[in-house]
């Protein structure tokens, strides 16, 4: 097992796959030989041959029992890694409720190779980490693999409208995020008041279902907003601090010096440079 500095694994034990050091992490696994079961929530899965698996909360694997002839192999990274790869508009979060239920993908022979595929470059570029842009080589990869199983699960799952009250919470806060609340709203308590929950109720339903905080989602989709306005160099900070309901002009320097990793001042001195050498 070799970790690099992407924070991205890969491995060929099965045993692994609910490695304390997951916790917090994805664990994207093909079976190409034999089968193996496994408890997962308490839930038992099986996987055989041509089952690909998205494990989002590998801490709930228990009780691990694999063929003798079992090859397997996964590729396991960080939530924090995998999230910041994806477009707020995304199949991953509803996907990711499904795969909650069961983490297990059946594959075509032609999707399995591809899967496998994917899987190897990752496993071959990752040890490539004197590239100048590792993390954005790497991520890339990782990007590609992850719309791939969006698409094997999609297939599958296009169909499926699930509708526990659990998940219809999420998919409530999505909707609202989608149609732009979080330019205004980044409370939790604001959502928590729309959608008729209480705050400590939609916090803990939210990371058990997607593994992301409603910060973190909130964060999502306000952070592009931010970063197009900043872009707009016709709009002054207040204006932009104004239109995004921060309380004040500091908190909204702060809000963008956390997010952004600079000053909104430094963000668009950098845009300009970089837009000045295109």
């Amino acid at each position: 097992m070799k970790t690099n500095k992407a924070e991205i694994i890969y491995s060929e034990e099965i045993n692994l796959i609910n490695s304390p050091h997951f916790t917090d992490w994805g664990v994207h696994l093909i079976c190409n030989e034999g089968d193996a079961m496994f408890l997962f929530n308490s839930k038992p899965v099986t996987i055989k041959k041509n089952d690909a698996a998205v494990i989002n909360h590998p801490e709930l694997v228990t009780y691990i029992n694999a063929s003798d002839d079992l090859e397997i192999r996964f590729i396991a990274a960080p939530f924090k890694f995998l999230y910041n790869l994806l477009p707020a508009n995304h199949y991953g979060i509803g996907g990711h409720i499904s795969l909650f239920e069961n983490p297990v993908i059946p594959l075509s022979e032609e999707d399995a190779r591809r899967f496998n595929n994917d899987i190897e470059q990752l496993r071959l570029r990752s040890a490539d980490n004197h590239h100048l842009f590792y993390d954005e080589l790497v991520g890339s990869l990782a990007l590609t693999m992850i719309y791939d199983l969006f698409d094997f699960h999609a297939k599958l799952h296009c169909e499926t409208s699930p509708t526990e009250r659990t998940t219809n919470v999420v998919k409530r806060l999505l909707a609202l995020l989608e149609n732009g609340r979080a330019k205004r709203y980044r409370e939790v308590a604001y959502y928590a008041n729309e959608l008729n929950v209480s705050p400590k109720y939609l916090s803990e339903t939210v990371k058990r279902i997607t593994g992301n905080s409603v910060m973190n989602l909130m964060d999502k989709y306000a952070v592009p907003i931010l970063i197009d306005f900043l872009k707009n160099s016709e709009l002054t900070f207040t204006q932009i601090s104004e239109e995004m309901n921060f309380s004040s002009l500091s908190y909204f320097s702060r809000y963008a010096q956390k997010h952004l990793g600079m000053s909104p001042t430094a963000y668009r001195v950098a845009n300009s440079t970089y837009k000045n050498k295109l």
